[in-house]
């Protein structure tokens, strides 16, 4: 039963479970009420601004809620009849209600503060203070003051009333300085010698000023936190060990009513407690780690940017990172896993839109090439590839054509990280399969040939020769456009023609001797891709190997008592691949890259980073001319259809997805967000094109 105290007439405490009645309002404990002392040493000495002096004139209703006749510092003795009738009533409603002006709040919490510091309660009493100042801080969750001042009370009252075990890590800090109560737990830490845990550095990482986070780690935060401690774990599975800092910590708390400074210095077991404030390498490692992990979730974070209402859909989990599968379970997952075990079984080929309505719920009206690399990224994560990647190939699949889907033997987070010889081998694979659809059929040499190629490379990646089996799959079942290498063919700068029909020569020859049937299958391809068979003759003898001179051997009989060797039953105008051959011709993996961009300008998925120009001065540090030419015009619009923006690539002299890549790699260094979003055509981040507006033009002399 609570016991109720009339108004005092001189200074005092209503400790909590007592009852005070003002001006007819029964008040619960927890407040000062009566004269208030006069605070501050200097000159402006004033009134202690929690104290209810029941002297003062209260009005019988309190019509202030809002607090428009409060200063902007109050105090219970400055404000008017109608705010103080206001106050009273608040905390006659037990100090609940958050539709009353944040000011009223103050006036209580400066009691708080007073008691926990000036008074030295006991220690349930700071307890029972701290708690009740929690609940306040989420009561006023909305108000910037409430958060920022109780946030700092709570933060040193945490180390005073709590032990420092029974600290828990933070990892929401609105403040610019490590709060206390975080620098009191880790430093008892450093005190006994124990390691850090995950939770713990991540949470000092965190609260720091200069950590650097990127969008993944904010539109992504609880996969985030997650991954950063299955990373810390793995790097460092008996916790962190650190050196001691050497400089005791010392702390001042400043009242939120302004009354008094409070000088603190936390010791355990009578042993001062050491600073964290200045310590540099465990911050820097939880960099590292956090730097890896938002990596690691990017792609998650650009699907998640292009669709908001993404999070839990099947697609979202598959480009999860998988350590993060056992904290994040789909069911959809699992079964997403047994339906391509299923097709590839049956052999692999499969529908291209069936793989993407899979992945997306829905059938799509046509295939982009984000919606295929995104289908490839989410296949990857699970185990299984799918061949062309739109990254590489020379053309993605359209609608109505399949794709071969593959067991890679193991998940694969970056499937665009592969090597240069990878590449290059890409690039023979399809002129090779360009030149054995030429004559319209393809026969088991042929296929064999380019087999072969495959076993015989020795500077791929036992999963990358995986993927190159994959395409040649693709490549031999799926008939090439020639009518676009026709018409790209026409359009090519004359340099350009005679590179590529160098190449064909290269690939196309079998050994080191091009017989007369070899000649006339040559002949046959020119043909068939739209070129002038006439300049094949000069094309051979013009070096089209490159590597060392061409001998043509013409049917003479040789010396007398030679025989004249037998011509091979396999044709005339069979076509064998020899790798030497094509290795000469395509160890240039630039030059080739810029003959085949400028044949596939309007098609090619590839990765530029062979032959991206050197970064001329620009306007946009970072990017060279080219592709900030190109930023300049794009930040003009907040959308460009898929057909807009290949055509501006173009006359930039850009291949569309490789200028993608360029500029939201560009974008996320330098603004911590990709520019550019592709998702039914390409939309612009509105506040990175307006920081981009602002920069100055490049001074030209």
């Amino acid at each position: 039963m609570k016991t109720l105290v009339p108004a005092p007439r001189r200074s005092g405490w209503i400790p909590k479970g007592e009852t005070v009645v003002v001006s007819g309002r029964a008040i619960g404990g927890m407040i000062y009420v009566g004269t208030p002392p006069l605070v501050r040493d200097d000159y402006a000495r004033e009134k202690s601004r929690a104290f209810i002096d029941p002297s003062l004139q209260v009005a019988k209703r309190g019509t202030d809620r809002d607090g428009s006749h409060m200063p902007y510092w109050p105090g219970y003795s400055n404000i008017p009849a109608s705010s103080r009738a206001t106050y009273l009533d608040w905390l006659a409603s037990g100090c609940r209600d958050a539709s009353y002006d944040c000011g009223y709040m103050f006036l209580y919490f400066y009691g708080l503060e007073r008691r926990f510091f000036v008074d030295a309660p006991d220690d349930q009493e700071k307890k029972d203070i701290l708690a009740e100042a929690r609940r306040l801080k989420d009561l006023y969750t909305e108000n910037h003051s409430v958060q920022r001042y109780l946030g700092e009370f709570i933060s040193v009252a945490k180390t005073i009333a709590e032990a420092p075990e029974g600290l828990d890590p933070i990892y929401d800090n609105p403040g610019w300085d490590l709060p206390l109560s975080l620098k009191m737990a880790i430093g008892a830490k450093f005190l006994a010698d124990v390691p850090l845990s995950a939770d713990w550095l991540l949470s000092w990482f965190l609260c720091h000023p200069e950590k650097r986070l990127r969008t993944p780690a904010e539109r992504c935060r609880e996969e985030f936190l997650a991954l950063f401690k299955v990373r810390f774990s793995q790097r460092y599975p008996g916790g962190l060990k650190s050196r001691k800092p050497t400089r005791p910590m010392k702390e001042t708390y400043r009242a939120a009513s302004g009354e008094f400074t409070i000088e603190i210095e936390p010791k355990i077991d009578g042993e001062l407690v050491p600073d964290i404030s200045g310590a540099r390498k465990p911050v820097a490692i939880a960099q590292e780690i956090a730097d890896e992990a938002m990596i690691e979730l990017d792609k998650l974070s650009r699907f998640l940017g292009r669709a908001p209402d993404g999070r839990g859909t099947l697609e979202a989990h598959a480009l999860l990172p998988s350590d993060l599968w056992p904290s994040f379970p789909s069911a959809a997952l699992d079964e997403l896993k047994d339906w391509a075990t299923g097709r590839v079984k049956a052999g692999g080929l499969v529908p291209a839109v069936d793989v993407v309505a899979r992945l997306e719920g829905h059938r799509p009206d046509k295939l982009t090439k984000r919606q295929l690399t995104d289908s490839a990224d989410a296949l990857a994560r699970i185990g299984f590839g799918m061949a062309p990647d739109p990254r590489f190939a020379l053309r993605g699949p359209k609608a109505d054509e399949p794709v071969v889907l593959f067991e890679l033997g193991e998940a694969v987070d970056r499937l665009e990280e592969v090597t240069s010889a990878y590449r290059v081998a890409l690039i023979e694979l399809a002129l090779g399969t360009f030149i054995a659809h030429a004559d319209g059929e393809i026969v088991e040499a042929e296929r064999n040939a380019l087999e072969q190629r495959i076993e015989a490379l020795e500077n791929v990646t036992d999963a990358e020769r995986k993927r190159l089996f994959a395409n040649l799959q693709w490549l031999l079942a799926t008939p090439p456009d020639l009518p676009l290498l026709r018409r790209k063919l026409k359009e090519m700068a004359p340099e350009h023609q005679k590179a590529f029909r160098e190449i064909v020569v290269a690939i196309a020859h079998s050994d080191a001797s091009i017989q007369a049937g070899e000649v006339a299958g040559i002949e046959k391809i020119y043909k068939a891709l739209g070129l002038d068979p006439s300049d094949v003759y000069s094309d051979i003898h013009s070096g089209g190997t490159r590597d060392g001179p061409i001998r043509v051997r013409r049917a003479e009989p040789g010396a007398p008592g030679e025989s004249i060797p037998a011509e091979s039953d396999e044709g005339g105008s069979r076509i064998a691949l020899d790798p030497s051959r094509i290795e000469a011709i395509t160890k240039n993996t630039a030059e080739v890259s810029s003959v085949l961009g400028a044949i596939f300008a309007d098609d090619l998925a590839t990765d530029d980073d062979a032959t991206t120009p050197k970064a001329d001065a620009s306007r946009f540090p970072g990017l060279d001319a080219k592709h900030a030419a190109f930023v300049e015009d794009l930040i003009a619009r907040e959308h460009w259809s898929e057909d807009e923006f290949e055509t501006l690539a173009g006359t930039h002299g850009l291949l569309p997805s490789g200028a993608l890549e360029t500029i939201n790699e560009w974008a996320f260094d330098n603004h911590n967000e990709a520019l550019i979003d592709a998702y039914e055509g390409y939309d612009i981040e509105p506040q990175i094109a307006e920081a981009l507006k602002s920069t100055p033009e490049l001074e030209t002399a």
